[in-house]
């Protein structure tokens, strides 16, 4: 099962790329085409857009496996073990209940909008919903992991802190790690 949990983040990663790289084109050929031929790619601003849209929600996924959203875990990472639990509880539960949201908001959407065209591309609106369909559908099974988890007592208790509070620590973590660099000034 992790192979195929693996797999899939990577293909998610793969489309995030692809996304990305696909905005790149789309706009500087649409900002070279402007300026050197004052013509353009009259799609080049929708589909861009649903890229970029795409591009978000996938990495938000991509994030919420690996845990890399950054959040104030000052309070959180105070609390005895308990605390830190009920804290991780209530928060995947409220995560749970938004995913729901998206997933049945763009459900509904993505219906009333199935034969209802985009302006330039002529595309289905139906595919920019879609993304919250594919976040709701891959969010929640992470979450309902991490809640087991937690409920159980699977997680040590340095995991039971999910998010990383800044930068710095991340860091000062990595140069504590690392072999010191022996520096030639006095």
């Amino acid at each position: 099962m992790t192979k195929v949990v693996d797999l899939y983040f990577k293909l998610l990663k793969l489309l995030i790329v692809l996304c990305m790289v696909a905005m790149i084109v789309l706009v500087f050929g649409n900002v070279v085409l402007r300026y050197a031929f004052n013509s353009g790619i009259s799609v080049s601003e929708e589909l861009s857009r649903w890229f970029f849209v795409w591009m978000i929600f996938l990495g938000a996924l991509v994030a919420l496996k690996d845990r890399a959203h950054l959040g104030m875990d000052s309070l959180v990472k105070r609390l005895p073990a308990v605390g830190k639990r009920i804290c991780l509880v209530i928060g995947h539960l409220l995560m749970l209940y938004i995913c729901w949201l998206i997933f049945s908001g763009s459900w509904q959407q993505a219906a009333i909008n199935l034969d209802v065209v985009a302006p330039a591309s002529g595309l289905s609106m139906a595919l920019f919903y879609g993304a919250g369909l594919v976040f709701g559908a891959s969010a929640a099974p992470i979450l309902l992991y991490e809640l087991y988890l937690a409920l159980f007592g699977k997680l040590g208790d340095d995991e039971l802190v999910m998010v990383k509070d800044n930068d710095a620590e991340v860091i000062t973590h990595n140069a504590a790690t690392a072999d010191p660099i022996k520096s030639t000034h006095p």
